[in-house]
């Protein structure tokens, strides 16, 4: 073959034809592949022994059409699966040994690449009293995309495609590739580069009502998916909302009782007979509760801050010995005043993780600063990391007061604080909330094992980063 007629050779060319007769559409690989499943459900009713050409996108939806068609017909067709020379693709890369084995009625078919035919997809068909075609061509992007951007929309990319049963064409078509040199094991009968020369009319009616069909399937099956598609967003739109309500709902509660009891106080205050050790006292109660509010809006305000943040957050590669140690020696004296020893063991070695900008050491933090405050005096805390598979494991240990089985699903909540007489609570019932937060946004989780008068181990994971 000489070079030119390689250079040149495009089954969508041929069938569009020099004076442009054929008509092109645009379609998406989804209804193109109802016209496809069309064409295959009249050779399968219609019982048609058929010789198919074909070169079909990658992937199983589609070569499952050429297997579902060979379960109904057997050896009574015949089929020539083409594809780029070296660049295998529909059957191959499925490997569908049930057709590929079949020396008699199934070939592989070579095409010599060029830039055209490695972008076109078609399937002709050729029995006694019937014929069509059906060529698509894959247009190249001329705005200058990203690889991942073109990974992304390959698969919904408009396809420009000719239909045809015209005799003519199809002719015209199979004359082009019979020109073109192959490299297959197999000769290829010249009966089957020969299009009848006429289609019962009969055939082509039905052909039209099969595409009806399927068309109109694939329109109620899109109609289904948006529907849901849209439920699905109204029941996120919902579930945000009473969220939403919750947290606003809490917030509120969490405001009042400070308030309340800060009223109590004035009015006490404006008591004639009140006693200078009970002024002092409600003066105290005051400056507590004030404090607590102040604590309360604080902590409110960092996590507004922090959702906020994160959805444009980046993540940075660090070193869990470069922070953790540095926080466990400041909370050195506030373990030493409670009589509590703090230690920890974090390898030099361990690899790097994936976490927030900043948001290690206050992950740190929280969770020392909760294991600190609900540990008795005399009490333990450990720090220890270990490689965990594709994470570096975090635990913090103490032998504090431990969390009751109902409160562990809880203590993650906004504003939840567990219950004790033992300890007095005067933090905003945030930090736990903010560590999960972070953790969630870098790839990460956390989990929590604990026994009442035992202590609780905090379990953080966080993913191994490599850098790039």
């Amino acid at each position: 073959m000489n070079d030119s007629l390689h250079k040149d050779f495009s089954i969508y060319q041929l069938a569009l034809g020099t004076e442009a007769h054929a008509q092109t559409v645009a379609l998406d690989p989804a209804t193109l592949l109802s016209l496809v499943r069309a064409q295959i459900d009249l050779l399968i009713e219609q019982q048609l022994s058929t010789t198919l050409w074909v070169k079909l996108p990658p992937g199983k939806i589609w070569t499952t059409e050429l297997i579902r068609y060979y379960s109904f017909m057997g050896e009574s067709s015949y089929i020539y699966n083409c594809h780029v020379e070296g660049k295998k693709t529909g059957l191959e890369e499925e490997n569908f040994t049930s057709l590929s084995n079949l020396s008699k009625n199934y070939s592989d078919i070579e095409l010599t690449p060029n830039n055209q035919i490695q972008r076109e997809y078609f399937l002709i068909a050729l029995s006694a009293n019937f014929c069509s075609l059906i060529v698509a061509y894959r247009p190249r992007k001329t705005n200058k995309v990203s690889d991942f951007e073109k990974r992304n929309n390959s698969k919904n990319q408009p396809l420009f495609t000719i239909t045809s049963i015209d005799n003519k064409v199809i002719q015209r078509v199979l004359d082009g590739i019979n020109k073109t040199n192959f490299n297959n094991s197999q000769a290829i009968a010249p009966k089957d580069f020969i299009c009848p020369t006429v289609c019962e009319p009969a055939l082509v009616s039905q052909l039209l009502t099969k595409q009806l069909q399927r068309q109109t399937e694939l329109n109620r099956r899109v109609g289904v998916e948006r529907v849901a598609k849209l439920q699905q967003q109204n029941q996120e739109l919902q579930t945000k909302e009473r969220l939403k309500d919750e947290y606003l709902t809490n917030v509120c509660q969490e405001l009042r009782t400070p308030l309340t009891q800060m009223k109590t106080a004035l009015s006490l205050l404006n008591s004639p007979t009140l006693k200078p050790h009970q002024r002092q006292r409600y003066l105290q109660m005051l400056n507590t509760q004030c404090d607590r509010q102040g604590v309360l809006i604080t902590g409110l305000m960092a996590l507004i801050e922090l959702e906020h943040n994160l959805e444009d957050a980046a993540l940075e590669l660090v070193k869990l010995s470069e922070i953790v140690p540095g926080v466990v020696s400041t909370y050195q004296p506030v373990a030493q005043e409670k009589g509590i020893m703090l230690g920890y063991t974090i390898p030099t070695d361990l690899p790097t993780v994936w976490c927030v900008n900043g948001g290690l050491r206050q992950i740190v933090i929280n969770l020392l600063n909760n294991s600190l405050k609900f540990t008795p005096n005399g009490g333990q805390v450990w720090v220890r990391a270990k490689v965990q598979g594709e994470y570096v494991q975090l635990e913090i240990r103490d032998t504090g007061i431990g969390i009751t089985e109902s409160e562990i699903p809880k203590i993650f909540d906004c504003f939840y604080r567990v219950r004790s007489g033992i300890i007095h609570e005067d933090g905003a019932g945030l930090g736990l909330t903010i560590v999960q937060r972070l953790l969630w946004h870098s790839g990460g989780s956390i989990n929590v094992k604990s026994k009442v008068d035992e202590g609780s181990i905090f379990i953080v994971q966080m993913k191994i980063g490599k850098q790039e």
